[in-house]
């Protein structure tokens, strides 16, 4: 049974002898059948009669197009029906149309077959009217898609190609040689973006070759292997203008994350490579979206570049823009928005001019500056280094007694030019006149011992009166007869890095919050106070001691920040109260405590601190409500001989925790009965002492992240007290028991020993090429200052087999500044054995920056009175300032106190390389340590110290 598809007659098409092409898209009808063959009205003839035909196909195709030609002049008309494999336009954006040999014959309803023309780029047959008939040809096509059917003059057909030809091979030349010269620009500089660009260039040659089917014409390509090339070509082309968009823009620079995106993209697109063997339409579609999307996100991140200040960013707008707007006419082309046989030839073109636009672009890079590899001499070298390290120069010509510097020195003070220079005693006049003497004698020393290096602190007084702190490093040059000719060496300003250290000092010993004197400070006032009490007996100082009451209920239901402002309410209401000699200092977090020596008589004593209780008592304002809080009071008065320091503070604690126990809100004054309380801890002490025998002291471990990956880098060990009765207690509640009844020493080896097998246990079970963890263990005082903590240290890892450095003792900044030379020398051995050191609550003791820079520690750690936000939500400005001077040192930053994702961030961006807090993880078991460690293992580098 035949199929008959298209009831009624095709209507015919006049072919004119002065006509050179005919569009017969529109006028051919598309037809499909069941099986081979088809029947098909015929155009009415001369005569109007309409026949019917049968025409059988010769490949057993079902897809059918069906036109009509008739020649109404009086000659015989010659024309070419051409049929292109393969349009740009219309072809597609998703599954595109890449070319296929469309027609297999045409079989007319009279005369004569036409004859096929040899042609890579289309099917073409010849035909033949005669004058006054009208015939109609029936087209057997291979695929259902007919993107074009022209009928052409063979002379015009003939100008046509030779046109496109002639423009097709000048593009050709052009890409290929702005191929080459990117090749060459690689081969003769080394940067990433020059092969980057290079790759680029070739891969439109490659692209523009197929599409203008050069390479099929070179290759004798298959019309079925030109659609994979085609495919091919525009992976390659979306791969290769994404490569350049990186290695360009460096953006492994700014987040490693651009790095996985991109390697995971290009991986994609080399997999597409792989697809179009098997489907090159799909391969195809793929790479047209991605080619868009590079194009259109490019643009958006190189704006965003360009506003934070990347110059290659800046450079690369226009050819960025314009390779959008291309992306959009291709887009309307593939779409068929746009129909026009000179937009397909014009894009790639355009193609071409937007590779020549990138290569001008690197070019600016490849002849920037002057400056080339190899050429620099060591000279020059020296003199490019201190431009850049941003140093001024300072050159003593001894002989003729001139000093000469840098024009920046006097621009940095406001002075004239040449106002420094001049004869080296002129100097002093500038000089702070506590450095002065110190200047002349350096120089002096320098003159004399004819070596050495010079390296000095001083202050220069500016234009306005203010003055500069400059390091002058400096060495001597010595002539022929063995005498100093010059000194010459570098000025530098380190204004703020000497601001940043007495800012680091004051911090030290003052509360960060209220700006009061610490603890550690108020004891060495209370020192001084009781030495001169001593030497005279008119002076008697008494310590108050104050601690408020629920203030923990208060900071709960306010927040954190509310109660902060609540503590500077309290300190200024102190502060208000005392007189000049007094001394106001917060202990901790709602504890303050008053040296007294403006009041000497007792009962004036006790008036005043009456007065500072129902000062506290006054009502605080918060928004539409008022926060009522009171006070216990703790009074150690002096009467007879001075007490020490000690004894004094406990003693007034004792007072203040007597008045809190029996309700709060009162002031009592020290009486030798309440030490007799302490016995009431007997009890404690005594559970306390067979906790470890009972195995009812825990040891729990807090995560310590690196903040670079967030991968765990190891974790601190907190030992907590299951007390059968109490619950679980926290080290607040235990720890000093244990350090006044001595236990604390067998407390930390039980803790150390527990803490270094778990740590085996963890680096045993590990995948092995992964960094070994670490653990941190926290060492008290009674621990330090016993030699049998060298020994004890020495049998834990030799009981244990754990990575060398992988144990951390964490030693806290008061505890090595009680004795400076004695925990110098303790840390040196221990570092010696193989633990590692971190200075644990950095800027809350009494620092020393002379002994910090001889202890061996590897780490600081920074207390998170530092790391908090201030109620303005800004961190505090000494963080940064203590975050550069542990880099200065060789030593690297650890935060503690880490809430937040946002604290993490900004902590990274400072340059803290770990952090420790909730953020992270709430303090877990070593088996919840240890699925952790699984579920998020550290990635090899080179070991680090923990913090807490």
């Amino acid at each position: 049974m035949v199929a008959s598809v298209g009831a009624h007659a095709v209507e015919a098409v006049n072919v004119r002898l002065d006509t050179p092409a005919i569009d017969l898209t529109a006028a051919t009808q598309r037809q499909r059948t069941e099986n081979d063959r088809i029947q098909v009205s015929t155009a009415p003839g001369p005569d109007g009669i309409v026949r019917r035909i049968e025409v059988r196909g010769r490949e057993a195709n079902t897809n059918w197009a069906v036109f009509a030609l008739t020649n109404n002049s009086d000659e015989q008309i010659d024309r070419l029906i051409v049929v292109p494999h393969y349009r740009m336009v219309g072809s597609g954006l998703i599954w595109p149309d890449l070319g296929l040999s469309r027609v297999v014959a045409i079989t007319p309803s009279s005369g004569d077959r036409p004859v096929r023309q040899e042609s890579n780029a289309a099917d073409i047959f010849r035909v033949t009217l005669d004058p006054g008939t009208v015939i109609t040809f029936v087209a057997e096509l291979r695929t259902g898609n007919l993107p074009q059917i022209y009928l052409w003059e063979p002379d015009a057909y003939k100008d046509k190609v030779n046109s496109f030809t002639l423009y097709q091979g000048i593009v050709i030349g052009i890409a290929g040689l702005l191929a080459l010269f990117l090749t060459i620009l690689f081969v003769v500089k080394g940067s990433v973006m020059f092969p980057a660009a290079a790759a680029l260039g070739w891969a439109v040659l490659i692209y523009i070759g197929i599409d203008f089917g050069f390479w099929g014409k070179v290759f004798d390509m298959s019309a079925g292997a030109e659609r994979v090339w085609r495919a091919c070509g525009e992976a390659i082309l979306s791969a290769t203008l994404l490569v350049f968009l990186f290695a360009y823009l460096n953006l492994s620079r700014w987040h490693v994350r651009y790095a996985h995106i991109t390697i995971a993209w290009l991986a994609a697109l080399a997999a597409l490579v792989a697809v179009a063997v098997f489907d090159p339409a799909v391969a195809s579609g793929i790479a047209r979206i991605s080619l868009a999307l590079i194009a259109v996100f490019g643009l958006g991140l190189v704006i965003y570049l360009s506003t934070h200040g990347f110059d290659r960013a800046v450079l690369l707008i226009p050819t960025w823009i314009l390779l959008v707007v291309w992306t959009f006419a291709a887009g309307l082309a593939v779409t068929g928005a746009v129909q026009n046989d000179i937009i397909g030839p014009a894009l790639l073109g355009g193609l071409v001019l937007i590779v020549m636009l990138i290569g001008f672009t690197v070019m600016q890079h490849a002849f920037a500056g002057g400056i080339t590899h190899g050429i620099v001499s060591d000279v020059e070298r020296r003199a490019l280094a201190l431009t850049g390290a941003g140093d001024m120069i300072w050159d003593w010509d001894v002989s003729a007694d001139k000093v000469f510097t840098s024009p920046e020195t006097e621009h940095t003070l406001g002075l004239k030019r040449g106002a420094l220079e001049g004869p080296a005693a002129s100097w002093l006049e500038f000089l702070h006149s506590l450095d002065r003497d110190r200047f002349r004698a350096s120089l002096d020393s320098v003159l004399e011992q004819r070596r050495g290096r010079l390296t000095q602190d001083f202050r220069l007084r500016a234009a306005d009166g203010h003055y500069v702190w400059f390091t002058l490093k400096a060495r001597p040059v010595v002539g022929s007869d063995g005498e100093v000719v010059r000194v010459v060496g570098t000025l530098t300003d380190v204004t703020d890095f000497k601001n940043a250290e007495e800012r680091l000092l004051f911090d030290a010993v003052h509360d960060n919050l209220t700006g009061l004197p610490n603890r550690e400070l108020f004891i060495d006032r209370m020192e001084a106070a009781f030495a001169f009490a001593r030497s005279d007996s008119n002076i008697r100082p008494s310590v108050m001691v104050i601690d408020l009451d629920r203030f923990k209920q208060v900071n709960d239901s306010v927040g954190i920040a509310v109660g902060d402002s609540i503590l500077l309410t309290i300190a200024r209401r102190l502060g208000r109260a005392l007189k000049p000699q007094d001394t106001l200092a917060r202990l901790s977090g709602d504890q303050f405590a008053i040296i007294l020596l403006s009041e000497k008589e007792p009962a004036r004593i006790v008036s005043f601190a009456e007065t500072l209780r129902r000062a506290l008592r006054a009502p605080i304002a918060f928004n539409d409500r008022e926060i009522f809080l009171t006070a216990s009071i703790g009074l150690a008065l002096a009467e007879g001989a001075p007490h020490r320091t000690e004894e004094v503070l406990k003693d007034a604690e004792l007072a203040m925790y007597y008045a809190k126990r029996i309700g709060g809100d009162r002031i009592e004054i020290f009486k030798p009965a309440m030490r007799a309380r302490k016995t009431d801890r007997l009890t404690m002490e005594s559970e306390l002492r067979r906790a470890i025998e009972r195995q009812e002291i825990k040891v729990l471990f807090q995560p310590i992240v690196r903040l670079e990956d967030r991968a765990i880098a190891g974790f601190e060990a907190l030992s907590r007290w299951d007390h059968p009765k109490m619950g679980r207690l926290s080290p607040a509640e235990f720890i000093s028991i244990a350090e006044e009844i001595g236990l604390i020493v067998d407390l930390g080896l039980f803790v150390l020993d527990h803490t270094a097998k778990q740590l085996a246990r963890w680096q045993a079970e590990l995948p092995r090429g992964h960094e070994p963890v670490f653990a941190s263990v926290n060492v008290s005082s009674r621990q330090l200052l016993r030699h049998d903590l060298i020994q004890d240290l020495r049998g834990v890892l030799s009981r244990t087999p754990i990575t060398r450095g992988s144990l951390k003792l964490e030693i806290t900044e008061s505890l090595v500044m009680e004795n400076p030379e004695h925990a110098a020398q303790m840390l040196t051995r221990i570092k010696e054995l193989g633990a590692g050191l971190s200075l644990d609550d950095f800027g809350t003791g009494h620092s020393s920056l002379a002994y910090l820079q001889r202890f061996p520690f590897d780490t600081i750690k920074i207390d998170q009175s530092f790391v908090r936000t201030t109620s303005r939500g800004t961190r505090p400005v000494i963080l940064r300032s203590i975050i550069a001077l542990a880099h200065d040192l060789g030593m690297e930053v650890v935060a503690e106190g880490a809430e937040t994702d946002s604290d993490a961030v900004e902590l990274y961006q400072m340059g803290c390389e770990y952090a420790q807090g909730f953020a992270f993880g709430e303090p877990m078991t070593s088996d919840e340590a240890l699925d952790l460690l699984i579920e998020k293992p550290a990635r090899p580098r080179t070991l680090k110290i923990a913090s807490e």
